[in-house]
């Protein structure tokens, strides 16, 4: 019995492990053996012939890896769109019939975004080579770009166009979703670049030879002679067939070709010399990828695979092994996080088409799409396009493209270009480890040009120089110039019946211009205004700015707004506004003889004059005769002496070296002054003198008077805007006799205060009225004249190189002289007051003549000061004996004995010190040589005593 225990245990042990064996069996065998994954590309294509072999290399290396996907195998559905937007939409959707967990493509930006709504209904992530920049990651969730976009490739086209500093081009596309979209990213990156898209030439994808052609003559009748062609690669080259019949491929034209070129030529190897001959100084834009073993082991292996249908490969081909590899690592961690379960379930929205002959219900929702898509996005690895990883905006990180120049038959790299660094000769990957440089940010708006580097370019023609850009039109249409149909100062600009139908200054320099420019500039004036009063010449600018006229040619005044909304060119007449008021002559007057100085400089020469005749006397006084005597004669002379030497006629000699050096000094700034006053006084008494009571703008702000205004200038406004002046103050005039008129009524009787006008008007009506008016104050504005032209007109830069060159051999002066030449108004405004002589003119000289006078008199008195300690020290016998006298007689007069005795500590020693500055320097030298000799004598009896010691 027991035994049969034992063995019924047993059993149960047995059957127990054998359930647990099959249940692990079970949940390994859970793990799904095959992933289907959808492929979907034209297979017949530039890009299909790259991505198909590449992608059933990099299956084929996922599936035979040990270490990804354990027990899994992915199955690739392939399916070909056959270059069909229809077809590729229908294989896509029976592509996603298939229970796909992802697709990889299309490649076509149309079926894209088509296949995308599907994607996204079904929650199957879409790995797309579409580069289509609309394609966004929140209109489409799942849809997620493997390839770098075509916003980033426009921004490299802007930059290029940028640092060679052209401002219009050509879009040659497409009429597609691709062709559109990527023109108008184009656009939106060139306007912050101020350059534009002056002419989008479309054509269909199904386009002829003939439509080509018909394409490229109106594109050739335009002024841009730069063509950006953003095209398919497998129609592409018809453009240049096109371009090369009718002469578009020779020097002066300029090519740039986004990444479809170097896609269809990167299959060769080596281009072909027919391709050769049509694309020579093209430049192209390519994916960038760096160079790696991994890339070298797949170039290697390219070489041996046996569904290659081309010698080489493009850059799509390692961005699909990248995709591939991409979907495996995000499948191998779906199933590793998800316990291997992978379901679909049916689309609500489809339960109602079941019976429909479309089969729409085999379409089902991938359950866990969200999650992969999650995964998806956070891979990241290095592989055969570099690092592998993707941005917010699910972009992939750091996108870069090779700048290529078409020459002989192959390509010369002419640097690179990335969002990091932008234009670079030095690859991207060397500059991602250098701080970023704001400078070459390709978010900024303007970034300059000469801190980019690209190598040299060939361009079409063999030419080595950078073509222009531009060319006038050939359509016949001459340039439409405006110009100001004047009535005052007809010799700057008016009508004229010659065959140019206008004449004057503004026109000969302009004419002048144009023919020192390398090419031919067809123009026609026509005559802006009514020639019955002066046009406005703000609204003149404004319909410029407005393309109603293509420059506006004459007296033209540059202004910040109007350099807003028109270009300006170089200035080639200087301008400014000034001041005009009726003058008087000023009479000479009794007291004319004061007015070289101003009161200040009278006061303060007066004082030097006596204060250095001062300091003379105090040096003198003790060894010179002639400055001594009584107070009453030692006054005169200090003031003779002071003022003599305003003429050089003292006759005190002086003796001592400071009182030397500080007359020497003193005659050196009266030279000065003398010299000075002369040359004033004359100017005033022999020039003639204007005045009015306007002295300038700011008097003419501050009073309420009514100022002239010529007809049509900026000075209206600027006066209003600028200065603050009321406008009923303006009186607009619009002749050269109203200017006179209006001047010698003056306020009261109607007329004006003064007239604002600009410089070269003034100084032309100052002329033609022999300078019976006079201009006041001084040009309170700076400015000029320029030509207007529209914004990032080409002809503006050229022009100003042409003004600047007409300055610089004098033909501008010349053309000035033939119209402007007249006899200058010297006379001036009060000229009085400037002309005084001011402290400010001579404070220096007055500086150093007080500092060489303190000077001196500091070591005079140090002198007086070591001279009488000496003298004091050991007074003689006769000093003694005088003062004693001098107590003893305070003290018999019955004055306090307290109060006699501070007296004596006091009074005798000051009065002492004034008795000995007042004596001679011979007595005080005699006094010092006897007080000498007794010290010597004993000093001698000393020396004696010790000897016999």
């Amino acid at each position: 019995m027991k035994r049969r225990m034992v063995l019924c245990v047993w059993r149960v042990l047995v059957v127990l492990l054998i359930w647990c064996f099959d249940l692990c069996s079970s949940a390994v065998s859970e793990r799904e053996s095959v992933v289907n994954v959808g492929a979907l590309f034209t297979s017949n294509s530039a890009i299909g012939m790259s991505v198909g072999p590449a992608i059933l290399s990099a299956i084929d290396d996922v599936n035979n890896d040990a270490s990804i996907l354990l027990n899994t195998n992915i199955n690739l559905i392939l399916l070909d769109t056959n270059c069909s937007g229809f077809l590729g939409t229908i294989e896509a959707m029976q592509l996603m019939g298939n229970n796909v967990v992802a697709a990889l493509g299309p490649q076509s930006s149309g079926i894209a975004h088509v296949i995308s709504h599907v994607s996204n209904e079904l929650h199957i992530p879409l790995l797309s080579f579409a580069t289509d920049p609309t394609l966004s990651s929140l209109q489409y969730p799942y849809f997620l770009r493997t390839t770098t976009s075509d916003y980033f490739q426009m921004q490299a086209v802007a930059d290029l166009i940028q640092y060679f500093g052209w401002k219009e081009l050509v879009a040659i596309f497409v009429d597609d979703d691709y062709g559109r979209n990527g023109v108008s990213v184009l656009g939106d990156a060139l306007s912050k670049k101020r350059a534009k898209i002056s002419y989008k030439a479309a054509f269909t994808p199904e386009a002829s030879r003939s439509d080509i052609d018909n394409l490229l003559v109106r594109v050739n009748l335009l002024e841009s002679r730069v063509y950006v062609v953003h095209v398919n690669p497998d129609s592409g080259l018809d453009i240049f067939r096109a371009a090369k019949r009718l002469g578009m491929m020779g020097k002066g034209y300029v090519w740039i070709a986004t990444d479809w070129l170097p896609t269809l030529l990167d299959s060769s190897g080596t281009i072909d010399p027919e391709k050769a001959d049509l694309l020579q100084g093209v430049i192209a834009l390519r994916r960038y990828t760096p160079d790696s073993e991994l890339k070298t082991r797949f170039t290697n292996r390219w070489r041996n695979m046996k569904s290659k249908r081309t010698l080489k490969f493009n850059s799509y081909a390692l961005y699909a092994y990248d995709s591939v590899w991409l979907l495996a690592r995000a499948i191998d961690a779906f199933l590793n996080q998800n316990g291997s379960i992978i379901s679909f379930s049916d689309d609500p929205v489809l339960k109602d088409t079941k019976g429909s002959a479309l089969h729409l219900s085999s379409l089902r929702i991938f359950d866990q799409g969200q999650k992969l898509l999650e995964i998806l996005t956070a891979t990241n690895f290095t592989g055969l396009t570099g690092d592998v990883r993707f941005d917010s905006d699910k972009n992939l990180i750091r996108p870069a493209f090779d700048i290529l120049n078409i020459v002989g038959t192959g390509s010369r790299t002419l640097g690179y270009w990335s969002n990091y660094s932008v234009l670079s000769t030095v690859p991207p990957e060397k500059l991602y480890s250098k701080p970023i440089n704001n400078t070459f940010n390709s978010s900024s708006n303007n970034n300059p040009p000469q801190q980019q580097q690209l190598y040299s370019v060939v361009w079409p023609g063999e030419a080595t120089v950078k073509p222009r850009g531009w060319v006038f039109p050939n359509n016949g249409r001459p340039l439409q110039i405006a110009v100001p149909y004047r009535v005052t100062y007809p010799d700057f600009v008016t009508k004229d019946k010659g065959p140019l139908g206008a004449r004057g200054y503004c026109i000969d320099v302009f004419e002048a211009a144009v023919e020192l420019l390398p090419y031919p500039v067809p123009h026609r004036y026509i005559l802006y205004g009514d020639g019955k009063r002066n046009p406005s010449f703000g609204n003149l600018v404004n319909d410029v700015a407005q393309n109603k006229y293509d420059a506006a040619v004459g007296d033209v005044t540059i202004t910040t707004n109007r350099t807003r909304i028109v270009d300006f060119t170089q200035p080639f007449m200087e301008s400014g506004l000034v001041v005009v008021a009726a003058v008087k002559q000023i009479k000479s007057q009794p007291w004319s003889f004061l007015m070289p100085f101003t009161w200040q400089m009278w006061a303060v020469t007066g004082v030097f004059f006596l204060f250095v005749g001062s300091v003379v006397w105090i040096l003198e006084h003790r060894m010179n005769t002639e400055f001594r005597g009584p107070p009453r004669k030692q006054l005169i002379t200090v003031f003779w002496f002071s003022l003599s030497t305003m003429f050089f006629a003292h006759r005190e000699n002086t003796v001592s070296t400071l009182g030397r050096l500080v007359l020497l000094l003193w005659l050196f700034v009266v030279l000065i002054i003398n010299s000075s006053y002369t040359a004033s006084l004359t100017s005033i008494l022999t020039v003639q003198q204007l005045s009015s009571r306007i002295q300038g703008i700011d008097t003419l702000r501050s009073s309420s008077d009514p100022i002239g205004i010529q007809d049509g200038s900026f000075a209206y406004n600027y006066l209003i805007n600028e200065m603050s002046i009321a406008e009923s103050r303006l009186r607009v005039l619009k002749s050269q006799d109203e200017y006179v008129r209006a001047l010698q009524l003056g306020p009261a009787a109607g007329g004006v205060a003064a007239i604002v006008d600009e410089l070269p008007y003034v100084e032309l009506f100052l002329s033609n009225t022999k300078c019976q008016f006079s201009t006041v104050g001084r040009v309170f504005t700076k400015s000029g004249w320029g030509f207007a032209f529209q914004r990032d007109s080409p002809l503006a830069v050229d022009l100003s190189t042409a003004i600047l060159q007409l300055s610089e051999n004098g033909e501008l002066q010349r053309i000035n002289d033939k119209w402007l030449s007249r006899e200058a108004c010297t006379g001036q405004t009060n000229p009085i007051d400037d002309s005084r002589l001011s402290l400010k003119s001579f404070w220096g000289l007055f500086l150093i003549c007080g500092i060489v006078c303190f000077v001196a008199l500091t070591v005079f008195f140090c002198r007086i000061c070591w001279q009488y300690s000496r003298y004091s020290s050991t007074p003689d016998k006769e000093v003694k004996e005088e003062e004693r006298r001098q107590v003893d007689g305070v003290e018999e007069s019955g004055r306090p004995a307290g109060r006699s005795s501070r007296l004596s500590g006091r009074m005798p020693s000051f009065k002492n010190l004034i008795d000995f500055v007042d004596k001679k320097e011979a007595e005080i030298k005699e006094i010092l040589m006897r007080k000498e000799i007794p010290k010597r004598h004993q000093l001698g009896s000393s020396h004696s005593q010790g000897q016999n010691t």
